[in-house]
């Protein structure tokens, strides 16, 4: 009850009720005096007003200007003229108004997201010191929630002594929608503390909440409590427990409930269908669409764009087309986001043509769609394609997010166009963009990929802050671009300003074994074994990888055989691992356990197993795979395939068998194929046949120095030192330059590196000459004498074999012999192949001192022990 004047106290219930009543009688303990008989109201605003006659009728005491200070206010709110509706709140003294009027004032202030003017409400209403009960107090909260100032509606609530269901509902929800999902749970908990009695909504929002924190065990607990108070049947309250089972990894707990769920409506229908697709159990969500067909429910856009992703992630184009015609008979093509989802779609079925189709007919296109295309592009591996969207998106004015960025740097790390990649750099520097730990992480990837190491680390070297995935980058780009010490120093700054996971033991353990860093190997395994990481597969077959290539075969096959669940890579590790070594057959055995093992070989590993059975001569058996990977997995040889074989075939001496094969060939030979045959001629001394093959070769490869100095050694093998003194002029002319032999061996964790002709700056270099004069005049008494064809030179004998003794690889040999204990294995890693005659002496060595050496040169690994290596002659 208000007072309007001094005499009169007015009754907002006559307003409403318009009722007969007798007011001159004590209501709530205020007393209504009798008025004058002619009372005059005027407006201080409105001056035209037409003067209000106040019957002395009892039945009529009505304050009409308060009454019409409510409805301009009420009036104004309608209109949306906030700033009118403000002057008249600001101008009204103390009491004048009602509470509704409040309340449509505040709406409109959360409408227009008028901060400023909805406080100043507030403290009006404070200090008019006006009750806020649970419909006004919901006001101000929503008010506040709207403009982003929960913090401050949460002080109203706090400060209401009633709050009903809706008022905490309202709260929980705000919570939830700024991503604050452990207030949520706390005022839920503090609801059933203090008995409220809470309903199907407050159910809904609060599973969506353990959902989002993944908190499963809190979330079954509800689940109790509100089967228990009765909830279990509530449509609503299922669906959000179906919703919350597939979020926490729990398919079956959400199937079985949708399986009881009576009414269930479309929405329980989506939830089954999304929570499918999103779990990775693609086939049971498009599953769930076709029963709904079947049962002819009612499908909405949520249903389409649920089904269309299922689609894109099983490659099932198909039915992703029978969906596109229904969602373009429901009218869904108009919406943006059922436009996007279609193009991904079939950009992720593999019809680009089709992306594109859609892409052309929106009439309306956001980054997100230029996104898509942009990402089709990538998984063609089409960067330029990528490119030209790009310059289209500048034309258009569409301005390229990070995702549109990394996308179509993807694009060109997959493709390997350094070019387009570099365009986008600059695009990226002109837009302010380089800054982004993202989009640098992505240019670093792409220069990376696309052999620019240098690029990668003009960008590493600007970022201000480096993530782990930044530092994973740079030392699996230099792994992977051949520099293996750049990686470990990168590796070893790294270690300096933050600790290594998985990923990064997955990209250094390559570089170690590109080295064969045996003892390095080793250190890092133990870091990994200390922090956990040897349960992730791709450390694992790095593992593997590292001692295979280190020459440790019997400790690679161990790791190996640990290795719970192996897959693909795991077996093609070991697979290349035996043929390294020469184990054709241990190779094809373990090649029939991964097919026992129900893994089918891609043509990677059919690559590994021809290699094998090339260095171990298995001529039959290498055929029968060529044919098994043609005819029984359908792969159509490349030129790696090719390669094998004529390497087989020239191995085993079938040289014009192998000239032949290459001739028939349905693609054209490439340097690396007659390179092969070119390897064998010299093995068989087909001097005839090589100058034939050398021609083709250096037609495909002019600049390649390798090749010339192969026909010179088979020229210098045969003494035709005319002939050398040719191709040493032709290789002069061309300004080409002979890579040194060279060759290292690691001793406690330091690379002592040897180069061929080059032994006197060595600080025991006197020893190791001292050590192989005795091993060759030991040899000599033997019976064993210098292979002196191996020197390739034309002197006398006693100079060539004065030449032979300074190659690389007997001067680490003898190094290791001197500086290891006894019985340590010798390893020895050398850059070219290894000479003959340095091979025949590695066996002697190992016969004479009772060690065994492994030597690893740029074919393959000869393991010497007791006079005999492992490569029976085929190297």
């Amino acid at each position: 009850m208000a007072k309007a004047a001094p005499n009169l106290c007015f009754s907002p219930l006559t307003l409403n009720q318009n009722r007969k009543e007798n007011f001159f009688s004590s209501q709530n303990g205020c007393f209504i005096h009798k008025p004058s008989l002619k009372t005059t109201f005027f407006s201080p605003i409105f001056r035209s007003c037409i003067p209000i006659r106040i019957s002395a009728t009892p039945t009529r005491t009505i304050d009409h200007q308060v009454t019409d200070y409510n409805a301009k206010i009420l009036h104004f709110c309608q209109l949306g003229e906030l700033e009118n509706a403000m002057e008249l709140v600001c101008m009204c003294q103390k009491s004048e108004l009602e509470t509704k009027t409040y309340s449509s004032v505040l709406q409109l202030c959360a409408g227009l997201k008028s901060l400023t003017d909805g406080k100043k409400v507030h403290s009006i209403i404070k200090s008019n010191s006006v009750g806020v009960d649970e419909a006004l107090g919901l006001k101000l909260v929503s008010f506040y929630a709207t403009c982003g100032d929960l913090k401050e509606g949460r002080r109203v609530v706090d400060t209401m002594e009633k709050k009903n269901v809706y008022l905490w509902n309202f709260m929980v929800s705000e919570y939830a929608k700024i991503g604050d999902f452990k207030e949520s749970i706390c005022l839920f908990k503090i609801m059933v503390e203090k008995g409220i009695e809470v309903n199907s909504y407050t159910f809904s929002c609060v599973l969506k909440c353990f959902a989002a924190l993944g908190s499963l065990k809190e979330g079954e607990c509800v689940h109790g409590y509100l089967l228990k108070l009765g909830f279990g049947s509530c449509n609503s309250v299922v669906n959000s427990l179906i919703a919350f089972y597939f979020k926490g990894k729990r398919p079956e707990s959400a199937s079985e409930l949708f399986d009881k769920l009576c009414d269930r409506d479309v929405i329980s229908w989506n939830s089954m269908i999304s929570g499918y697709v999103s779990n990775g159990l693609t086939e049971r969500g498009l599953g769930i669409y076709k029963q709904m067909m079947y049962l002819g429910i009612d499908v909405d856009l949520a249903t389409i764009i649920s089904v269309l992703v299922g689609c894109a992630n099983s490659g099932t184009l198909s039915l992703g087309k029978a969906v596109h015609s229904l969602a373009i008979k429901s009218s869904f093509e108009r919406r943006i986001n059922f436009s996007n989802t279609l193009l991904d779609m079939y950009s992720k079925c593999g019809d680009l043509d089709g992306a594109l189709r859609v892409f052309e007919k929106m009439g309306e296109r956001n980054v997100v769609s230029w996104t898509s295309m942009i990402a089709g592009y990538t998984r063609d591996g089409w960067s330029d394609g990528a490119i030209i969207l790009l310059q289209q998106m500048e034309k258009e004015g569409v301005k390229l997010d990070v995702v549109a960025i990394t996308s179509i740097l993807h694009a060109c790390a997959r493709s390997g166009s350094l070019d387009n990649g570099k365009d986008v750099h600059d695009y990226i520097k002109a837009n302010n963009m380089a800054s982004n730990l993202f989009v640098c992480n992505a240019l670093m990837d792409m220069y990376a990929k696309c052999g620019s190491m240098e690029g990668a680390n003009s960008v590493f070297s600007t970022m201000v802050v480096k993530d782990i995935i930044s530092w994973n980058t740079m030392i699996g780009g230099y792994s992977k671009n051949y520099l293996p010490n750049e990686a470990l120093k990168m590796f070893a700054a790294m270690l300096k300003e933050l600790k290594p996971d998985s990923r990064t033991m997955a990209c250094i353990l390559p570089a170690c074994a590109s080295l064969s860093a045996l003892e390095r190997g080793k250190e890092i395994h133990g870091y990994i074994l200390r922090n956990g990481y040897s349960s992730d597969r791709h450390v694992a077959n790095a593992l593997v990888d590292l001692y295979v290539k280190c020459g440790v075969l019997g400790l690679a096959r161990l790791l190996f055989d640990m290795i719970p669940s192996k897959d693909l890579v795991s077996w093609t590790v070991m697979i290349a691992g035996y043929g390294m070594h020469g184990y054709g057959n241990e190779a094809i055995a373990t090649f029939n356990e991964m097919r026992d093992e129900g893994i089918e070989p891609d043509e990677v590993s059919f690559i590994s197993i021809l290699y094998a059975c090339s260095h171990s001569g298995l001529l039959e058996q290498g055929w029968r795979f060529f044919y098994i990977m043609k005819n029984d997995f359908n792969i159509e040889p490349k030129l790696e395939h090719y390669a094998c074989m004529v390497d087989l075939l020239s191995r085993t001496g079938n040289l014009s068998k192998a000239y032949k094969f290459i001739e028939t060939l349905p693609i054209a030979p490439d340097a690396t194929i007659w390179g092969a045959l070119l390897c064998g001629c010299r093995i068989y001394h087909d001097i005839e046949l090589a100058e034939k093959v050398a021609e083709r070769v250096f037609e495909l490869e002019p600049e390649n120095t390798g090749y010339y100095v192969l026909l010179a050694n088979i020229y210098a093998e045969a003494e035709k030192w005319e002939e050398v003194k040719r191709m040493r002029e032709k290789i002069g002319k061309k300004g080409l330059r002979k890579n040194p032999g060279c060759s290292w061996i690691e001793i406690k964790g330091k690379v002592n590196l040897f180069v061929s002709g080059n032994n006197s700056s060595h600080p025991h270099s006197k020893n190791i000459e001292s050590l192989l004069k005795k091993m060759r005049r030991k040899m000599k008494e033997e019976g064993y004498f210098p292979k002196t064809k191996y020197a390739l030179i034309n002197a006398d004998e006693m100079q060539k074999e004065m030449a032979l003794c300074g190659h690389s690889e007997k001067l680490a040999m003898a190094f290791g012999l001197l500086t290891l204990p006894p019985r340590k294995t010798i390893r020895v890693t050398k850059n070219l192949r290894v000479c003959g005659d340095c091979h025949e002496m590695a066996k002697f060595m190992s016969k004479e001192t009772r060690r065994e050496i492994v030597l690893r040169d740029s074919n393959r690994f000869h393991h010497f022990k007791d006079g005999y290596c492992s490569c029976r002659g085929f190297w």
